[in-house]
């Protein structure tokens, strides 16, 4: 998987948008962070990091200054973004501006991107354990109706590559925040936590159609080679971006 990103199908139709989750190709950073590293919060060089997200902008036609970033926190406060800039203290972006895209960074954590093509709005969550446990799509698709008069019936819904149940392992007190359904026990007593499916369930009660929702195939663990994985590398590792926004003109693919 030599690009630089992957784009959900889900929102082919829509020539106007641009939605996309980075690899780890394509960039200058070196090891551990190579290539593609987007992330601020990482201690590579801050120069690499701010010709890779160059490098991306210039790819896909949009301006650097367009960004929406926060410093994610694993909560689950939503930012009603007007223009580019970078905000602490956010896990989820929304927007209906033009020429305004919504940047999620992970390493395992899953990225949930939405789009209202009714009121062309847009909407971007991090969603790890934490957020997760918290519901934090649901108090997204609950802000972009209060700003935006989304109906979930309209929406489509792209969950990113993020670490697969089977290769999440978590401890007895992070297991407890969650049903069973989403929990399994490895061959080694290992107990095992499904993030993707709990997304995709809040997702439904919140309104969105089953038919509406597309998972990402890949895993940041499995996948290690084309994703950046906070847990199988350590912690010492890059950032991908997940990003969505609308423009005038074609999208790029």
């Amino acid at each position: 998987m030599p690009h630089l990103f992957i784009q959900p199908e889900i929102f082919s139709a829509f020539e106007e948008l641009r939605a996309l989750q980075t690899t780890r190709h394509g960039g200058i950073s070196q090891e551990p962070f190579a290539t593609l590293n987007l992330g601020h919060n990482t201690s590579d060089n801050p120069a690499n990091v701010l010709q890779n997200r160059r490098t991306l902008c210039s790819r896909i036609g949009i301006d650097l200054s367009s960004l929406v970033m926060a410093d994610q926190v694993h909560g689950t406060k939503v930012y009603h973004a007007i223009e580019g800039g970078h905000h602490t203290g956010y896990d989820a972006l929304i927007t209906d501006r033009k020429n305004v895209f919504l940047c999620i960074f992970t390493a395992d954590c899953f990225p949930v991107l939405l789009y209202d093509h009714e009121h062309e709005a847009v909407g971007a969550v991090h969603a790890g354990w934490k957020g997760t446990a918290a519901n934090a799509v649901g108090t997204t698709i609950a802000a972009m109706t209060e700003k935006f008069g989304t109906s979930p019936s309209a929406c489509l819904v792209w969950i990113g590559t993020g670490i697969s149940g089977n290769a999440y392992e978590v401890g007895r007190k992070v297991a407890d925040r969650f049903s069973g359904k989403y929990l399994a026990v490895s061959s080694d007593d290992r107990i095992l936590l499904d993030l993707a499916s709990a997304n995709f369930d809040q997702l439904l009660d919140a309104g969105i159609p089953r038919s509406s929702i597309e998972v990402s195939p890949f895993c940041t663990v499995r996948n290690n080679e084309d994703f950046f994985s906070y847990r199988k590398e350590k912690g010492n590792t890059g950032r991908m971006m997940a990003l969505i926004g609308i423009t005038p003109g074609n999208r790029t693919s």
